[in-house]
C-alpha cells in the first residue's frame, strides 16, 4: 500500500512525499522513524483501469545520482553508519520521486538487507554498472571509494553528453529558423503573390506553378499533416523503445559514415572503462561482460558482448571472440586484449585503451561539428535563396505582363 504523506522536520521545514506500508500504522512508525511529525496521511487510492503509475515528469536526473552518490561517500567517510547516511539523504533530497526511493533503500538495508541489493530493486534509477561497483566495494570493504568513483564517472559522463549538446544547439537553432522562414514564404508571401497573378491573369513559371500547389495543398491539409506528423514521432519513439526498435536504430547509425567512426570510438571506450573498473575492482570477467554489456548503449555491441561472455564461460578468451567481429572491434583493440589477457593485466591494458579513445573521441567530435555548422547554414542558404529567387522570378513575369 502507498500512503501520501505531510510532515515537518525537527526544524519545522515542510516535507510530503510517498511512502509504501503495509498499513497506515507502519507508514506512521516508517516516517517518525526519520524524525518526521506527520501532519497528514492518506492512502493512495488506485483507479480500477489506470492501476498502472505513471509519471510525466518524474524520474532521477544524473545530477541527482551524482550527487547521491558524493554525499554518501563523504559520510561514510566521516564514519555514519550507513542507515543514518541514507535518512540525511531522504531529508535534504529535493526530487520528491528520488526521495521515495532512497527512503526505501534505507528501510531495506535497516532491514539487513545488502546495500547494492537494495539498489537493485530500482534498475532504471541505478544501473547494473552502478550496483555492480556498488557490490565490489562493499565485498572489498571500500565502500566509500566506489561510491566516490561512481560519483566521479557519473560527472564525466554527463559532461560529455551535456557538451554534445551544447555544440548541436546552434545547428539546431539554424534549421529552427530556416523552417520558421520557410513556412512564412509559403504560408504568407506566397498567397499574396498567387492572388497577384490570378488578378492579372499572368501565366506563371512552371516552378512557380509547383510552389502555387503546394500552398494550396498546406491551406488546405496543414493541420492535418501537423497531426500526422506528431503521430508519427510518437510512434516512432515508442518504437525505438522496443527491442527490434533499439536494434535497428543500432544498426542504422553505426552505417552512417560521419557518425560511425565517432559512435564506435564512444562504445568502445564505453566498453573498455566499465570492463577494467569492474575487473579491476574485483568483479568475476563473466559478470563484468555481462554488466558491460547493459550499460554499452548500442544492441550490436551488446550482442557481441554477450557472446564473449557465453564463451568465456566455456573456457574462450576475450580476444578470439572479439576479433571475429574487425567491423566493431578493430585490430588495435583485440591486440590490446590479447596482450593484458596473457600478461594478467587485463584492467590496466583496457585503461590504455580508454585513454587512447577519449582522445580520439574529443577530435571525432570537434571534427564533425565543425563540418556540420557550415553544412547546415549553406543548407539554410540553398532553401530559402530558392524560395527568394523564385518570388523574383514571378514577379519579374508579372512586371513583363504589364509590359513595364
Amino acid at each position: 500500500m502507498k500512503f501520501n504523506y505531510q510532515a515537518r522536520t525537527k526544524i519545522g521545514d515542510t516535507q510530503s512525499g510517498i511512502v509504501e506500508a503495509s498499513n497506515e500504522e507502519v507508514a506512521l512508525s516508517i516516517l517518525q522513524k526519520y524524525g518526521l511529525y506527520v501532519t497528514t496521511l492518506k492512502e493512495v487510492k488506485r483507479s480500477k483501469f489506470f492501476a498502472k503509475e505513471i509519471r510525466i515528469f518524474g524520474g532521477v536526473s544524473t545530477k541527482d545520482r551524482v550527487m547521491f552518490a558524493r554525499q554518501l561517500s563523504i559520510m561514510f567517510k566521516a564514519k555514519v553508519p550507513l542507515v543514518e547516511s541514507l535518512r540525511v539523504l531522504v531529508v535534504q533530497t529535493p526530487n520528491l520521486f528520488f526521495r521515495e526511493k532512497i527512503l526505501r533503500i534505507a528501510e531495506d538495508v535497516e532491514g539487513g538487507s545488502p546495500f547494492s541489493k537494495a539498489l537493485s530493486r530500482f534498475p532504471d534509477i541505478f544501473s547494473g554498472f552502478f550496483t555492480a561497483m556498488v557490490k565490489s566495494g562493499e565485498t572489498a570493504g571500500r565502500l566509500s571509494g566506489a561510491l566516490e568513483y561512481l560519483a566521479d564517472h557519473l560527472e564525466k559522463e554527463h559532461d560529455f553528453r551535456s557538451r554534445v549538446q551544447g555544440a548541436m544547439l546552434y545547428p539546431i537553432m539554424v534549421i529552427f529558423v530556416m523552417l520558421a522562414v520557410v513556412a512564412v514564404m509559403l504560408l504568407f508571401v506566397f498567397p499574396q503573390i498567387v492572388q497577384l497573378v490570378e488578378d492579372m491573369g499572368v501565366e506563371p513559371p512552371l516552378v512557380t506553378k509547383i510552389l502555387f500547389g503546394l500552398v494550396a495543398f498546406l491551406k488546405k491539409w496543414i493541420i492535418v499533416m501537423i497531426l500526422a506528423a506528431v503521430t508519427g514521432i510518437l510512434f516512432l519513439f515508442q518504437y525505438l523503445k522496443t527491442k527490434e526498435g533499439k536494434e535497428l536504430s543500432s544498426r542504422f547509425f553505426l552505417k552512417i559514415p560521419v557518425l560511425k567512426n565517432l559512435l564506435q570510438m564512444i562504445y568502445l571506450t564505453r566498453f573498455s572503462e566499465n570492463l577494467s573498473t569492474l575487473f579491476g575492482a574485483g568483479v568475476p570477467i563473466t559478470k563484468a561482460l555481462e554488466v558491460s554489456a547493459e550499460v554499452v548503449g548500442n544492441t550490436v555491441y551488446k550482442k557481441i558482448i554477450l557472446e564473449t561472455r557465453d564463451e568465456v564461460r566455456k573456457g574462450e578468451t576475450i580476444h578470439s571472440v572479439l576479433q571475429k567481429y574487425p567491423n566493431a572491434f578493430p585490430p588495435v583493440f583485440t591486440q590490446m586484449t590479447l596482450i593484458g589477457e596473457k600478461t594478467g593485466t587485463l584492467d590496466k591494458t583496457l585503461l590504455h585503451l580508454v585513454s587512447f579513445y577519449q582522445r580520439e573521441v574529443e577530435r571525432s567530435l570537434d571534427s564533425v561539428l565543425e563540418l556540420l555548422v557550415p553544412l547546415t547554414i549553406i543548407f539554410l542558404g540553398v532553401i530559402v535563396g530558392g524560395l527568394v529567387g523564385v518570388v523574383m522570378l514571378t514577379l519579374y513575369k508579372v512586371v513583363g505582363g504589364l509590359g513595364i
